[in-house]
Order: structure tokens, then C-alpha cells, then sequence
């Protein structure tokens, strides 16, 4: 069965930095082709991607991950229901999330500054809250919100409320339908409630760079203000760890399993590719555009990629991480850009002739003259131009089967 899997591939070089730390402080490594290599995680880029639809994308769109759930559905109810206080509306809105997710809802324990016990009397109350972070979609979060708000009417015992067979029904099919973009694209999982899980459409790699590093430590001094002519010296000494690196970046997107995630409780009629258009077009150019944001104040790392390849296929994704597993050797005149485009022009066709894996269309988005070696693998374009025919070629492909 034919398949639209979307494969990105990104070059991008980033100066000295520390975008993603481990638990030492220092930028996060692996060893890859027997030397150590800088490594951004995929969890580092997926968050900065899902921070970049704030900008892209409607609100209703998105969904929100956090602990805080209870108080995120109040402010939903409240907004409705002016009436109606924070604390009047936490007891129905906790068993609302409950029943919807299976998720265990109470009140956080609270800790007393300093060395005393905390004053339960004088300290403000507290809205419940999940054991864990919850993914749910402005949609998700509308339904129980109208869900909560009929018990609140009927002036109903929240624990009975949502026994009743309907009720529970219902808020079963509010969490599971409607997915929003970042949660269709991403996947949600839910420990206590499979039945709500949602496959990821998008796999994020963890970013190499194309040859070895080594950490370096920047010593620092700050001076205080307040001193005197008297008073020489450092206010504050430390160090900071960071390397510099040209990293390969690889995404795959399942168009199906997204157009999939997106219909989720649809009717037939809204069934169409504009929403699976309108999330990959946000993704490419989130996942293009987007940057870790670790110390970023500290570097100032704010670049953009060297090279962009989007290709869209008909089987399995492929990444091609292998054109790097010897590393990238720097030339006299020519930084690692150059070698890398050169690694993966010869890399590209060799593995896509070998195994039958050519793509059916090919997209390059290339920046100056290191990168000329990418000529000839695809259509030429900038981002802008990219984004667009990929998410046209993306709906056709959708309409054709529809």
C-alpha cells in the first residue's frame, strides 16, 4: 500500500554554544563513526518546534502541555460562567480531568519557606493538579469545559456527575477526539489511559554534528558595580562549557497517521487535507526555523540553516545520517559545510539507487557557495516556496485518495 511519508533533512551550523545542556552543565555528546560528536536531543527541537506554532498557527489550533490542568479548564469555565469563583469551580473540574484522562488529580503538597511547617490557614489555596504533565487540545479543553459547566448548573456532586453513564461517555470522547496540530504531530501518551494515547506522526533524530568536537569552558569574570577604586577584583568567577558544530538534523513526517490523528472525531464533511496541509506546512517551517533556546542569551547562536532537502516518499522513511559516519574532515580553505553537502550528494543517490528509495519529488533550499554540491538533487526553491509546494503536493496527494 502506497504510502506519503515526508523526509527533512537539514544542515545547519551553529558557533560557539551550549543549546542543550546535560546534567554536568556541559553540551550533550555521542559517540557516532567512533568519535565524539556534539548532540542536540530530539526532545531539545521538538519542544523548540511546538514553541514555534505560537507564532504560525491559531490558538484553537494548539494544545497545552502542563500539570496545571485544573487551573488551565477553570479559566476556560470561568470565561463562560463569570459568575463563578477559582474555588467553586476546582472540585468539578478535577473530577472532569480525571474521568477524562485517568489521571490521579489533588492538591499539590505544600512547603513552607524556611525551616518551619507550612501554615495550612494563612497559605492560599491551591488548585489541584495531575501527577504528570497532560497534552490537551483547545478543543479537548472547550469539551470539558462545557461538561463541567452543566454539573456546576445542576448544582450536581462532582464524583456522581461523572459516574453518570452519559456523562462519562461523553467526557471519554471529549479527550479523545479533536486533536489539535502539536498533539497530531507529536503524539500524546497517557499512563493511566491508553485509550487516549495518541501515536506520533513526526519522528525527531537526535541532531550530530558531521564531524568530531571537543568542549571547551569559558572562563568568565563579572565585576560589581557598588566596588570601589578600593575594592579590586571579580565580583563573581565561574565557567561555562560549549562547543561549535555543523549538525545534521533529520525529521520524518507520516502524512497518513496525521491525517489520521487530525479526523479524529470529524465529520465526514470536515474530512479534508486543508487541515494535514495547513499542520505540515507549520512543521517544516517550524522544524527549519526553529532553535533550542539553552543559553542562548550567553551565545547569541540565533542562526538559520545552511541547507534544507524535503523529500517525499512513497514507502518508509530513510534517513541519511550514514553520509557522516566518517566524520567530516575540514580542508585547508573550506569549513565543514562544504564537506558535508559534498558527503551527502554522493551519499543521497548511492543509497537511493542501491535499495529502489527514490523519492518522488525532491525539494533544496541551499544558502552560498559551500553548498554547491546539492545542485541537481531537487527543485531548487527558497523556504517560502518550499513550504508551500511541499504542503500542495502533500493535499493532492490526500484529494487523490479521498
Amino acid at each position: 500500500m502506497s504510502r506519503t511519508i515526508l523526509d527533512v533533512h537539514i544542515l545547519q551550523t551553529v558557533p560557539p554554544s551550549n543549546i542543550n545542556r546535560d546534567d554536568t552543565g556541559a553540551p550533550k555528546s555521542a559517540v557516532f563513526g567512533g568519535v565524539r560528536r556534539s548532540r542536540v536531543s530530539s526532545q531539545a527541537w521538538k519542544r523548540a518546534t511546538r514553541t514555534a506554532f505560537n507564532s504560525l498557527l491559531n490558538p484553537a489550533d494548539l494544545g497545552v502541555r502542563t500539570k496545571k490542568v485544573v487551573e488551565v479548564l477553570t479559566k476556560r469555565i470561568i470565561a463562560r460562567e463569570e459568575s463563578l469563583t477559582a474555588e467553586q469551580v476546582w472540585p468539578m473540574a478535577a473530577e472532569i480531568v480525571q474521568a477524562a484522562t485517568g489521571a490521579k488529580i489533588e492538591v499539590p503538597t505544600r512547603k513552607a519557606s524556611g525551616k518551619g511547617k507550612a501554615d495550612e490557614e494563612t497559605m492560599e489555596p491551591q488548585a489541584p493538579q495531575s501527577s504528570y504533565l497532560l497534552f490537551l487540545s483547545a478543543g479537548q479543553l472547550d469539551a470539558l469545559a462545557g461538561l463541567a459547566i452543566e454539573g456546576l448548573a445542576r448544582k450536581a456532586e462532582p464524583k456522581v456527575f461523572v459516574k453518570e453513564a452519559e456523562v462519562k461517555a461523553r467526557t471519554k470522547k471529549a479527550a479523545a477526539t479533536r486533536h489539535s496540530v502539536d498533539i497530531a504531530l507529536f503524539g500524546r501518551m497517557v499512563a493511566d489511559n491508553a485509550d487516549i494515547n495518541v501515536d506520533a506522526a513526526v519522528q525527531v533524530a537526535h541532531a550530530l554534528s558531521v564531524h568530531p568536537v571537543d568542549i571547551e569552558s569559558d572562563y568568565f569574570t563579572a565585576v560589581d558595580d557598588q566596588n570601589s577604586d578600593a575594592e579590586p577584583g571579580a565580583g563573581m568567577i565561574g565557567t561555562v562549557d560549549f562547543n561549535s558544530a555543523t549538525l545534521y538534523r533529520y525529521a520524518a513526517v507520516d502524512v497518513d497517521l496525521l491525517a489520521k490523528n487530525l479526523d479524529a472525531g470529524l465529520s465526514d464533511d470536515l474530512r479534508t487535507g486543508e487541515p494535514v496541509r495547513r499542520a505540515v506546512e507549520a512543521f517544516l517551517e517550524a522544524f527549519s526555523l526553529s532553535m533550542p533556546t539553552g543559553k542562548l542569551n550567553t551565545f547569541g547562536n540565533n542562526t538559520l540553516p545552511d541547507a534544507v532537502i524535503v523529500k517525499l516518499r512513497s514507502a518508509r522513511p530513510v534517513s541519511f545520517v550514514g553520509a557522516f559516519e566518517s566524520p567530516v574532515i575540514q580542508e585547508a580553505s573550506e569549513g565543514h559545510v562544504h564537506g558535508a553537502c559534498q558527503a551527502l550528494a554522493s551519499h543521497i543517490p548511492a543509497v537511493e539507487g542501491a535499495f529502489g528509495a527514490v523519492a518522488d519529488q525532491t525539494w533544496v533550499v541551499r544558502v552560498g557557495e559551500q553548498t554547491q554540491p546539492l545542485t541537481g538533487l531537487g527543485d531548487q526553491v527558497n523556504l517560502r516556496e518550499l513550504v508551500s509546494q511541499v504542503g500542495e503536493a502533500v493535499a493532492g496527494r490526500l484529494g487523490k485518495r479521498g
